[in-house]
């Protein structure tokens, strides 16, 4: 049987399911629309937030990270994008461990779209959909740097895999700062060349 995009629950400020170190945040979500396990919300997270476009390194480093926390009953919070998020969300799980993703949009809207299926497993495997968003509002990208406020603010730490400078990632890590959370950096790997001239 098709889920129902009525099947989530609605969480507000100041609820006994509220999450507890979201609410500390500054700009705290009032609202929180939640598809699957709410109770997750409350749970010891870590967040796990990189770049779109990694390389085989990264993904083995949000492999090993997400293996290994999740093994340590630790949830994994990511934010359902492609790259790092992905591979965050789908170790997690591997690993029989609970992950939730937290988006920029609407139930009704998911993206990136090839991320669908990720949104359906994340939920049959026990994991949570967050937005403070209603089901219906639509892809607007301005909303993704204010939505990682939520991923670092619901999270005891987050790591940052192979970011850019200018990036969304890097906004999560400096929001992680601004709340007082522990943040772990692992750089994307350079490369060193001995340079010759020719003769």
């Amino acid at each position: 049987m098709e889920k129902r995009i009525e099947d989530y629950k609605i969480i507000k400020i100041g609820d006994k399911e509220y999450p507890n170190r979201l609410s500390k945040i500054k700009n705290a979500p009032e609202t929180l629309y939640v598809k699957g396990d709410y109770s997750l919300l409350n749970k010891l997270s870590i967040a796990i937030v990189g770049s779109r476009k990694c390389d085989e390194y990264g993904k083995i480093q949000a492999k090993r990270f997400a293996s290994y926390l999740s093994q340590k009953n630790i949830c994994i919070i990511s934010g359902l994008a492609t790259g790092i998020d992905t591979m965050a969300h789908l170790y997690s799980m591997e690993n029989e461990g609970k992950t939730i993703a937290v988006i920029a949009s609407g139930f009704e809207h998911i993206y990136p779209t090839e991320n669908k299926i990720l949104f359906e497993k994340i939920l049959e495997n026990g994991g949570a959909i967050v937005s403070e968003y209603e089901p219906s509002t639509e892809i607007d990208m301005r909303k993704f740097p204010i939505r990682n406020r939520i991923i670092s603010g619901l999270s005891a730490g987050v790591l940052v895999v192979e970011a850019r400078i200018k990036s969304g990632s890097m906004i999560t890590g400096r929001l992680a700062i601004k709340q007082n959370k522990e943040l772990f950096c692992i750089p994307r790997r350079s490369n060193k060349y001995s340079l010759r001239r020719n003769k």
